[in-house]
C-alpha cells in the first residue's frame, strides 16, 4: 500500500473516532434531558404536595435513569475524559433516588424534593467541571441569581442607602445577562417555542421596570416586579431547568 494511502486511511480513522466521540456527547446530553424531564415533573409534584403523582413520576425517573446508566456508565463521552465526577455520578444518583423514595414513603416531601434537586446538582457539577454547557445549567444559574435579587423584596427598603440601590440594579442586570445567555444556548426548536418565548420575553419585559422602581424609589412597584420575575423564573426551572 502506498505511504500516502496508508496515511489518508489513518486520518480517516482518527476523524471517524473523533466524530463518534462528539456524537457520544450529543447522545449523553439527550439522555440526560430525558432523565431530567421526569425529575423536574417529580419535583413540581412534591412542591405542590401531590405525593401520589410524585411517586408515579419518581418511578418513571428511576426507569429512565436505569436506561441511562446501562448506556453510559461504561461509555464516557470524550468531553468528560479526566473528570473524576463522571464515575461518581452513577453511585451518587442511585443513592439519591433511593433516598427520595424513602423520604416520600415516610411523608417527608421536602426531603424527597431536596434529594431530587441534588440530582440536578450532581449533573450540573459534572458538566461544569468539563466545560459542557446546556440550557438546564444556564437556567440553574439564573435561578441562583434570582434568589439573590429576591433579597430586595422588602417594602421597607432603605432607598437612601446607595449600596441597596446599586445592589438591586446589579442583580437585575445579572439576571438579564443570564436570560440572554439562556436564550442563546437554547436549541432553535426550544428558542422558537411559544412557551419558552413567553417566559423569557416576559421576564425581560419585567426587568425593564426595575430601573423605574429604583429611580422613583417605589418599593411597591419593585415588589410587584420581583413577584412576577419569581413566577417566570420558577416556570423556567420547572420546564427547562
Amino acid at each position: 500500500m502506498p505511504f500516502w494511502v496508508a496515511r489518508v486511511a489513518c486520518l480517516v480513522l482518527v476523524l471517524s473516532g473523533s466524530m463518534a466521540r462528539a456524537d457520544d456527547l450529543a447522545d449523553f446530553n439527550a439522555a440526560v434531558e430525558s432523565v431530567s424531564a421526569h425529575n423536574r415533573v417529580a419535583i413540581g409534584y412534591l412542591r405542590t404536595g401531590n405525593a401520589d403523582l410524585a411517586s408515579l413520576e419518581i418511578d418513571r425517573l428511576r426507569d429512565s435513569w436505569s436506561r441511562f446508566s446501562e448506556n453510559f456508565s461504561g461509555k464516557r463521552p470524550a468531553a468528560f475524559d479526566g473528570n473524576g465526577l463522571y464515575g461518581k455520578l452513577f453511585t451518587a444518583v442511585n443513592a439519591r433516588l433511593v433516598g427520595a423514595d424513602i423520604m416520600l414513603k415516610t411523608g417527608r416531601l421536602d426531603a424527597a424534593r431536596d434529594a431530587l434537586n441534588s440530582v440536578r446538582g450532581d449533573l450540573y457539577e459534572l458538566r461544569k467541571a468539563s466545560g459542557v454547557v446546556v440550557l438546564a445549567d444556564c437556567v440553574r444559574d439564573a435561578n441562583a441569581t434570582m434568589d439573590a435579587l429576591m433579597v430586595y423584596n422588602d417594602r421597607a427598603l432603605d432607598w437612601d442607602n446607595s449600596d441597596i440601590r446599586s445592589g438591586v440594579a446589579q442583580k437585575a442586570n445579572g439576571y438579564g445577562t443570564l436570560l440572554n445567555r439562556c436564550d442563546e444556548i437554547a436549541s432553535a426548536t426550544v428558542r422558537e417555542a411559544p412557551e419558552f418565548r413567553r417566559l423569557v420575553d416576559g421576564a425581560k419585559a419585567s426587568l425593564l421596570l426595575i430601573p423605574k422602581a429604583i429611580a422613583s424609589r417605589d418599593a411597591d412597584l419593585l415588589h410587584r416586579v420581583l413577584i412576577e420575575l419569581r413566577s417566570f423564573d420558577n416556570l423556567l426551572a420547572f420546564r427547562y431547568g
